[in-house]
């Protein structure tokens, strides 16, 4: 299960605060923080839209794109061993390694949904 909401198209990542005793929201994929802190799950969205409003406002008023974005490029180490099953695999499925590694990340991810 993965502990994402959406809020207005972006996504913050819900955790238990144990220290605080709160839920703590974090708004990813921004060019900068926007938290949030609530004691119930119904609060969840509430503060996190006001969270995302004042992050949004801020961008505005700088004239700063708020959302992070990414170069697609992802360096990834893994053990010898998997490096050559993974070639293999894609060998086998006609498949370059990046095709056949970005094919199981997405069914990665929508069995994640």
């Amino acid at each position: 299960m993965m502990n994402l909401m959406d809020i207005d198209g972006y996504r913050p990542v819900i955790q238990n605060d144990a220290e605080s005793g709160m839920f703590r929201g974090e708004i990813i994929d921004l060019n900068g923080g926007a938290d949030f802190y609530t004691t119930d799950v119904a609060g969840l969205r509430q503060e996190g839209h006001k969270s995302l409003q004042v992050f949004l406002d801020m961008c505005r008023e700088d004239r700063v794109e708020p959302r992070r974005t990414y170069s697609g490029d992802l360096t990834v180490h893994v053990a010898p061993e998997l490096h050559a099953e993974i070639i293999a695999a894609a060998r086998g499925e006609g498949q370059t390694v990046e095709a056949w590694i970005e094919a199981a990340l997405q069914r990665r991810l929508a069995e994640q949904l």
